[in-house]
């Protein structure tokens, strides 16, 4: 009785919190009634547990109304120890019975939603809207449709213009070329075509999850437009979700999508149309925007979108991102151009846990399964060895290229210098690869690698200046440092030419950086303006563009020459995306005039340079044929080696001071000092005074805005802001974030969520992902916010002393024993996913 209780309360709750109604109110009439027509009152509502559980029928259960009082969604209840799916074909004869053909199977913890016209239920976490039902319920999906729609090359090509082979520049083959690339056309390559084919052919063997595994550069955007068109066109779906997991790649994918579909659907960015994105029948959003603070579950309902597609999917659904995916019920597609093979020779049982590889091994393995490929194969597969194969893409000439600093920081020595320590004797300092990003910093080695890069850059095969490049730093400081070092040594080289625009900084603390990345893009190519060194010639000033990872995944620009990593890569994920960013080809054309006569000058591009001054080709390939191998020049200035000599580290290694700056000493009783109290509503006024924040929220540019105040902001005279004393003055019982901080002040959230708000969050994540039987839930649902919250819990976990749990508060060894698969899977997926520091 208990049990059937609770999940009676918890399942009101659900209902109330998505719109319906047990009594009439403002919004409109009641639309909930009792399967047994049982009249509902305030008083037995709160009582419903007690006063009725069971009727001679059996468990009560609720039917859900549409406007005019029609049966329109079944509930069946079971209680918290049943599973849900154990009423199904009872409920399925009901539903039929009274014409009704959505379903909720529910029992309080763990819920699923049936569409009887589309398949099999589904998880979800929370209970759909009346408004999103009626979405779902004004279309009638049919598989066949979509597996028997005609695909052929012209698919895209039919949306952007019906008649374009009426044109009689088509029918002329002199013509045909030049006005395909003047009207815009596209056309499926014949791999395209053969991904949607598989898709089709998925579909009809009853999957409803699918994945492409496509190099980059290969078209997955258009090829998700074709997909998108099918979906829609044959009545499989109403509106479709995309998903990027960056805030550059939205304006794109939006852009993409008008140019190859805007005649027949509308395209919008959630972020912009918050309040008509119901009219669009595609919706582009962040993956990030929508589950911080869990925003998808408040801002959507469960069956809003039909079809869901992730590009880079093996980033968009990792970390807590999975929770968003699965929220919603519909078709789901995911891209990814990381091949799970890449990580073939990896043992998972011989590496480190802090090895990324592992992490990129995990994050791949819970894609494959995440779109139903348990078994490694995608639903369509196409590698850069065979775009390359195929003349799609090109292939890069590595430039493996080493300082004396960097190929000891390399070795298995690494690098060896002695500092003076406090008592003035010299100790050995050692550092390796990884210490480059975080410790290790040298204005010569900056100025090295910017040298070798111009001496030998790729150049523009029309004007001869140094081809379009992208430079990879380790940090933003970093970024500005080589920018500066380019900019002097290009103006030496080119005097007159750049005025400081040969290199421009591109990363998150630059205003304006976003815009930069589509100025310097082959169909903008007006970057600082254009090119000074050919007149009429259309290419970009700026040369180079410096960042971090601005222009890592999905960026688009295909006459790139040049890729130069001045910085160690671990991820094999970032490796990929990175080296892809040149592999396009293009064609170089200039209109040459002579009298009243153009000649066209035309260069296909068939190669670009990838410089690697951290052997990170070696790293990740082995075997990779090294086409060019540059010796750098030796540094007079460093003697000695791994073997502890008298080094120069002051040309090595910044060592900053960190001066006192204040100092006090009082004690403070229990509640605080006012001063503590009032802080934040002091930090609060600041920062919703600051133009500066105020133009960049609008645009959700939180990281912009948090460089910003940890730069200009905290620890300043007067207030001395930081994150540290703003935490004390909330007093709440966890680590608050900046970024939180600053939903709170502009009102993106209404309140800051206390520990246990979290750990329910989490507790639902690894239900809706993992989806354990029901009976299972009470006991999962304890162990992880044991898990998470107590040290000792995790401490007998990891040393495997399990009869200490005999003792422990939290967990019972009974408890323990019934948790079965799970303690060991909860433990993985906490390490993983959940980051600790926010329950501290």
């Amino acid at each position: 009785m208990q049990k059937e209780a609770k999940a009676r309360i918890k399942i009101n709750k659900l209902l109330e919190q998505s719109g319906w109604r047990f009594f009439d109110n403002e919004k409109g009439k009641a639309n909930i009634v009792l399967e047994n027509n049982i009249k509902i009152t305030r008083k037995n509502l709160d009582e419903f547990g007690n006063d009725y559980e069971k009727t001679k029928n059996g468990f009560t259960d609720f039917l859900l109304l549409d406007e005019k009082s029609f049966p329109f969604v079944i509930v069946e209840a079971k209680s918290e120890d049943k599973n849900p799916l154990d009423g199904k074909e009872q409920t399925r004869k009901y539903a039929q019975s009274q014409n009704v053909r959505f379903v909720i199977l529910s029992n309080g913890n763990l819920h699923y939603f049936w569409d009887l016209e589309r398949g099999n239920p589904s998880v979800i976490t929370k209970f759909p809207t009346l408004e999103s039902l009626h979405h779902t319920d004004s279309f009638q999906p049919n598989p066949s449709t979509l597996v028997n729609e005609i695909v052929e090359d012209d698919y895209i090509a039919r949306v952007q213009n019906p008649l374009f082979d009426r044109d009689p520049r088509w029918s002329n083959d002199k013509t045909r070329t030049d006005y395909i690339h003047e009207s815009g056309l596209k056309f499926l390559r014949p791999y395209q075509l053969d991904a949607v084919h598989a898709l089709q052919e998925s579909v009809d063997d009853g999957h409803d999850r699918f994945l492409f595994e496509m190099a980059t550069g290969t078209g997955k955007t258009l090829i998700s437009a074709a997909v998108i068109k099918l979906f829609l066109r044959s009545g499989n779906a109403k509106r479709v979700l995309f998903l990027v997991d960056r805030l550059e790649l939205e304006e794109q994918a939006r852009k993409n999508f008008v140019k190859y579909l805007k005649n027949d659907y509308k395209v919008v960015i959630y972020k912009e149309n918050k309040d008509d994105w119901r009219k669009a029948e595609i919706v582009v959003s962040t993956v990030q925007s929508l589950s911080f603070d869990n925003k998808y579950q408040r801002l959507f309902s469960p069956t809003d979108f039909d079809l869901l597609i992730s590009d880079e999917a093996h980033r968009s659904i990792g970390w807590n991102s999975r929770a968003v995916f699965e929220y919603f019920v519909g078709y789901k597609l995911g891209l990814t151009a990381t091949p799970k093979d890449y990580l073939k020779y990896l043992d998972p049982e011989k590496v480190s846990k802090k090895d990324p590889r592992e992490w990129e091994r995990r994050q791949l393995r819970d894609t494959y399964i995440t779109f139903g490929c348990e078994r490694g194969t995608p639903t369509f597969r196409y590698s850069l060895i065979d775009a390359v194969r195929d003349g799609y893409l090109v292939n890069p000439v590595a430039v493996d290229a080493r300082t004396e600093i960097t190929t000891e920081l390399l070795s298995e020595k690494g690098y060896s210098v002695m500092v003076e320590n406090e008592d003035g004797n010299k100790v050995e300092h050692i550092y390796y690869h990884k210490d480059f990003e975080n410790k290790f910093l040298s204005e010569e080695t900056n100025r090295i690698f910017c040298k070798t890069f111009i001496e030998n850059a790729l150049r523009d095969p029309i004007s001869g200046e140094i081809g379009k490049t992208i430079v990879f730093c380790v940090s933003q400081n970093h970024a500005s440092k080589i920018t500066q070092v380019l900019n002097e040594l290009a103006d030496r080289l080119y005097p007159g030419k750049y005025n400081s625009d040969f290199a421009l900084q591109v990363t998150s603390n630059v205003q304006d950086s976003q815009q930069f990345t589509i100025n310097f893009t082959d169909t903008s190519n007006n970057l600082s303006g254009h090119s000074r060194f050919l007149e009429g010639y259309k290419t970009c000033k700026t040369r180079v563009c410096v960042t971090v990872g601005m222009m890592t995944t999905g960026y688009d620009c295909q006459d790139i020459l040049n890729i130069c990593l001045m910085r160690p890569i671990f991820s094999p994920t970032d490796f990929i995306q990175i080296k892809g960013r040149g592999t396009r080809k293009y064609d170089f054309t200039y209109s040459m005039k002579d009298g009243i006569d153009n000649e066209i000058i035309k260069k296909s591009k068939d190669k670009f340079k990838l410089f690697d001054f951290f052997a990170n080709c070696e790293y990740f390939e082995e075997k990779y044929n090294y086409n060019e191998i540059l010796k750098l020049p030796p540094r007079t200035t460093y003697s000695g080696g791994g073997d502890g000599g008298d080094n120069r580290i002051s040309e090595y290694e910044n060592l900053n001071t960190d001066p006192l700056i204040s100092f006090s000493e009082y004690a403070v009783c229990p509640e605080g000092m006012k001063i503590d109290r009032m802080f934040f509503d002091k930090f609060e006024t600041v920062i919703k005074n600051n133009q500066f924040i105020k133009e960049n929220i609008e645009k959700e540019n939180f990281d912009v805005i948090e460089e910003y105040i940890k730069s200009k902001v905290f620890e300043k005279p007067e207030d001395y802001f930081n994150l540290d004393k703003l935490r004390k003055s909330l007093r709440i019982d966890r680590r608050i974030s900046l970024r939180e901080m600053i939903e709170k002040i502009f009102g993106k959230i209404s309140a800051f969520k206390t520990k246990e708000d979290l750990l329910e969050e989490e507790v639902e994540r690894f239900i809706s992902i993992h989806k354990p039987e029901s009976r299972e839930v009470p006991l999962i649902r304890n162990f992880i916010k044991a898990y998470i919250t107590d040290n000792e819990v995790r401490d007998i976990i990891e040393s495997k002393e399990f009869g200490r749990f005999s003792t422990n508060t939290q967990i019972s060894m009974k408890d323990f024993r019934e948790l079965k698969k799970w303690r060991e899977m909860i433990p993985e997926y906490v390490k993983d996913y959940v980051s600790l520091n926010k329950f501290l």
